[in-house]
């Protein structure tokens, strides 16, 4: 980016992130409000403000100016922008903070906007991880890569369904939120699997074939940090909806041990 361009997009990623927070902060303390709630989690507001700064350092800052320079840097950014500020953010469930603080009435507008047509095709598991991963694939395997970095609007497009697409193929996997359309554990692990397995699979293919534009030992230390970091972040990702899993089954299994005394 230009030094004009690059300062007034800097005032405004700030002015979006700090707005953000305050925003979700003004809904926990109007949830609070409400005697017959449980007072909103400490926790959710550190993993939401977490979550922003996440996203944040991705594409403004040091990081967001080196990437433009350097894969490996780029590829921070990537899993920053697309794999940890979208778990965090899931994490801290905003959309059930705003039901909890929306009078009934606009509660129940968005409670039936999430169980329209349109969120029951982006909330399936299989279209958000083409959506996410496949648009990984078209990113780094063709000149995409390379064209963005020379087109600001292509830039920007392409960083916005970077966190996009990660948000909704987290917010797929594990239920933190309300989801009116819900899969089965065994159905989104299995999506899941394949989806990690693209994911690594798209990490090698980097490090054998760089993108165009990029030097072999940028490709191989971005493949690298793609493969290992996105490993990392999987984890987590994987232990929370086993955990989910877990839990789910117990209680039957508890009652099936009854039945059978």
């Amino acid at each position: 980016m230009h030094n004009g361009i690059q300062g007034v997009w800097t005032i405004i990623v700030l002015a979006l992130s700090i707005a953000g927070i305050a925003v979700y902060c003004l809904v926990g303390f109007l949830s609070n409000r409400k005697s017959h709630l449980q007072p909103w989690p400490k926790s959710r507001y550190i993993l939401w403000t977490l979550g922003i700064i996440a996203a944040t350092c991705a594409v403004i800052g040091p990081l967001a100016e080196w990437a433009h320079t350097n894969f490996t840097a780029h590829m921070l950014g990537h899993l920053l922008l697309g794999m940890l500020a979208p778990l965090l953010l899931v994490l801290s469930a905003p959309v059930t903070l705003v039901l909890r603080a929306l009078p009934v009435r606009q509660a129940r507008f968005i409670a039936n906007f999430l169980k329209s047509f349109p969120i029951a095709v982006l909330s399936n598991p299989i279209i958000a991880s083409i959506l996410n991963i496949g648009g990984l694939w078209l990113l780094y395997t063709t000149n995409l890569y390379h064209f963005m970095h020379h087109n600001l609007l292509v830039y920007l497009l392409i960083h916005f369904h970077v966190f996009a697409a990660g948000y909704l193929f987290t917010a797929a996997m594990i239920y933190i939120d309300p989801t009116p359309h819900r899969f089965s554990y065994l159905y989104r692990g299995i999506v899941l699997v394949f989806a990690l397995g693209a994911h690594a699979i798209l990490s090698k293919y980097i490090y054998a074939h760089p993108p165009i534009g990029v030097p072999t030992h940028e490709a191989e230390a971005g493949g690298m940090l793609m493969y290992y970091g996105g490993d990392a972040i999987d984890l987590v990702l994987i232990f929370i909806l086993m955990l989910h899993w877990y839990r789910s089954a117990a209680p039957r299994q508890a009652l099936a041990k009854f039945e059978t005394v």
